[in-house]
């Protein structure tokens, strides 16, 4: 008989998060695959559990997943838990879960934390219908790509992000998303919890002058569904004629058009060169 991948949610910082039936699981699986054992030691330790673990993590998760799979096919049950969090999630845990579903291997999830949910509940941004995008590229053509294609979409995006690269992501977001709203969250459920309500420009300003620390889920509002149509006596097309007339050459009407009205630049840009995709 094949044994079962139990998908475990583990807390995002604070350890009381942690669920009853997952401490069950941990306790009673074979073996726990970690992605970073040191990490796992600290949740193991705290309730005692004495379990063997090994690490699956983003560089050997391609040997690991063989040996795990052998694991599963002999009749062991075997516990995924990441960094922190819900796997799978942003997580190489998604290599050793398809080769389960192909060797007909039974994936048992358990619910629990999960970074991007806890901070779109008090965000105060739209909950109801979001984008989950996690981290960015790294770097800077990639990621202004990204953002571009997200740009048009009316659901709130989420994102994760490093303390090292959070002040290029925001500058870009800016750049390509316009002023929108924003809620940066920063050591969730942990003792310097903190959570910004701000715009994008103003969360530019904040870390220009504050030095990020811990690790980030950054959420936005979406595109207004009716941004184009801003009630501004005329059309886009009309409003970046407008700014040509008095002078400015036409890359520049296009931007400030888009800081007017509060939408991305490429937006204008499509609706002035026909491309309304």
């Amino acid at each position: 008989m094949k044994g079962t991948l139990y998908i475990c949610a583990t807390p995002i910082g604070n350890l009381s998060d942690i669920t009853l039936r997952c401490l069950e699981t941990l306790k009673s699986v074979d073996i726990i695959a970690a992605e970073d054992t040191r990490h796992t030691a600290k949740l193991l330790n705290a309730y005692e559990i004495k379990k063997s673990v090994t690490s699956y993590y983003e560089h050997n998760k391609i040997m690991k997943s063989g040996k795990i799979i052998g694991m599963l096919l002999e009749g062991k049950n075997v516990a995924l838990v990441s960094d922190a969090g819900t796997p799978i999630i942003s997580d190489p845990g998604d290599m050793l879960l398809n080769e389960c579903i192909e060797n007909g291997i039974e994936v048992v999830p358990l619910p629990g934390p999960c970074a991007a949910i806890c901070a779109l509940t008090v965000s105060g941004l739209n909950a109801k219908r979001f984008t989950f995008v996690g981290f960015l590229p790294p770097k800077t053509n990639d990621r202004k790509r990204e953002l571009e294609a997200l740009a048009s979409l009316d659901s709130t995006l989420v994102f994760y992000e490093a303390p090292h690269k959070i002040k290029a992501s925001l500058k870009d977001m800016l750049e390509v998303l316009g002023n929108r709203r924003v809620t940066l969250h920063r050591e969730m459920t942990k003792k310097f919890e903190q959570v910004l309500r701000l715009d994008l420009e103003s969360a530019v300003k904040y870390f220009n002058e504050n030095e990020p620390k811990g690790e980030f889920v950054i959420i936005t509002e979406g595109a207004e569904k009716n941004a184009v149509a801003a009630d501004f006596g005329m059309t886009v097309e009309e409003h970046v004629a407008s700014y040509v007339k008095s002078g400015m050459d036409k890359k520049e009407a296009i931007r400030q058009c888009a800081k007017d009205r509060n939408i991305p630049k490429r937006e204008v840009y499509n609706l002035i060169n026909g491309n309304k995709e």
